[in-house]
């Protein structure tokens, strides 16, 4: 099994006595501006964190009605030509018996996840594990067709089982699921540690394992997360963006394996294998967001209308299939929210997931402001889980 990844670095702290000697020579009108320009910061950085979570919940919840139709056809005839927002799943259904608006189980086990955060004031393990123990696995019996929202996912099956029927202890409980389950949920602890590469890596890494054990799987979850870090602190998802996190992994700041030298030459002669003990066998995971970044604005590549993307990368649930689509769409619709959500929901096959991925990654860089509020307004207790997400950005940025 893929061990929990432990980290030691931190943030440097600038602190000298040059420096505090510079500050004290400045005028006082310098240091108003300067701290004006902090907290105008931090309330852009707050912005945009509370916009991941909520970006995801809008997502999952606009894929309870056409989920998993792998027959687009089929979709079209039930919703017609472009989805524009929530609906009802049709009784026969994955989530027959919700409406539109509800959230199904991704998005209640983020709400769990969020709750928890929130209320410890960090990602505390124990406390998510006894929500799960308490909150949601009396809810289940081990079956796809069970559980809130009508739909158990492979791995959270997998991780009840042992943990229910087999009695296994939380390090015990992770399966070789191969799909998005612990990104859906994860993405909480990147709006929380932005600011923090590692803690973000860490606490990530950590989380998946609870419920998928399979170290390329806990690496693209991880990726995913940092990716959604940075643009939380305002990068951009385009083609630098892999730059960055290379650099963070040369940095000590990521957990994966590099030999390669700076823009991903090849190493010189002599240099020595880098460390392995507790990083991710490859950096390959980080590399993918600057691909389809490329391939959104590249002139020579097309893909139109761009919910076709689902097609180009693939519709089934795997991982490998979804992180593509959800980096092209929100590359491609970096400034508008409803058009990115819309385009990964209208694909088919595992929209909803697709739609969670997207929105968290796009709802990252235009913010809760950015999001049109009747997305927000059709959400089922929206209220409750902006003020949780709101409170969660605080916490990012030391406000609270």
């Amino acid at each position: 099994m893929f061990k929990a990844l432990r980290f030691s670095k931190t943030p440097p702290v600038i602190s000298s006595a040059r420096t505090c000697r510079a500050m004290g020579n400045r005028t006082a009108r310098e240091n108003a501006v300067d701290s004006f320009n902090s907290a105008e910061q931090h309330g852009v950085m707050n912005d945009r964190a509370a916009g991941a979570v909520m970006g995801a919940l809008i997502g999952e919840a606009l894929g309870v009605g056409p989920h998993w139709y792998y027959d687009l056809g089929e979709m079209r005839r039930d919703y017609g030509e472009w989805i524009t927002g929530y609906t009802d799943p049709r009784p026969d259904r994955y989530h027959a018996g919700l409406k539109a608006g509800q959230r199904s189980q991704p998005g209640f086990i983020l709400a769990l996840l969020l709750r928890s955060t929130v209320e410890k004031g960090g990602y505390d393990e124990t406390d998510f594990c006894r929500r799960l123990d308490e909150e949601l696995f009396p809810l289940l019996d081990g079956t796809p067709v069970s559980g809130p929202g009508g739909y158990t996912s492979q791995s959270i099956r997998e991780a009840w089982r042992r943990r229910v029927r087999e009695g296994k202890s939380w390090t015990e409980t992770g399966g070789h699921a191969d799909t998005t389950e612990a990104a859906e949920r994860a993405l909480v602890l990147a709006a929380r540690y932005a600011g923090n590469p590692a803690k973000v890596a860490e606490s990530v890494s950590r989380n998946c394992l609870l419920t998928q054990a399979d170290e390329s799987i806990v690496a693209m979850t991880t990726a995913y997360c940092c990716v959604l870090a940075l643009l939380v602190r305002g990068e951009k998802l385009d083609a630098a963006i892999s730059g960055k996190l290379m650099g963070l992994v040369k940095g000590g700041e990521l957990p994966f394996h590099a030999v390669t030298s700076g823009n991903l030459g090849p190493p010189r002669p002599g240099d020595p294998d880098p460390p392995r003990a507790g990083r991710f066998s490859s950096p390959d995971a980080l590399l993918s967001p600057s691909c389809m970044a490329r391939a959104a604005f590249d002139p020579d590549i097309a893909i139109e209308p761009a919910w076709k993307v689902s097609l180009v990368y693939g519709m089934p649930c795997a991982i490998y299939h979804q992180l593509p689509a959800a980096y092209y769409l929100a590359a491609r619709f970096r400034d508008d929210f409803e058009q990115a959500v819309l385009h990964a929901l209208n694909g088919g096959g595992q929209n909803q997931a697709r739609c969670m991925l997207t929105g968290a990654l796009v709802g990252g860089q235009v913010g809760l402001s950015g999001i049109p509020a009747r997305f927000l307004d059709g959400l089922e207790d929206s209220e409750n889980l902006t003020a949780l997400a709101k409170r969660l950005s605080a916490q990012a940025s030391g406000e609270e």
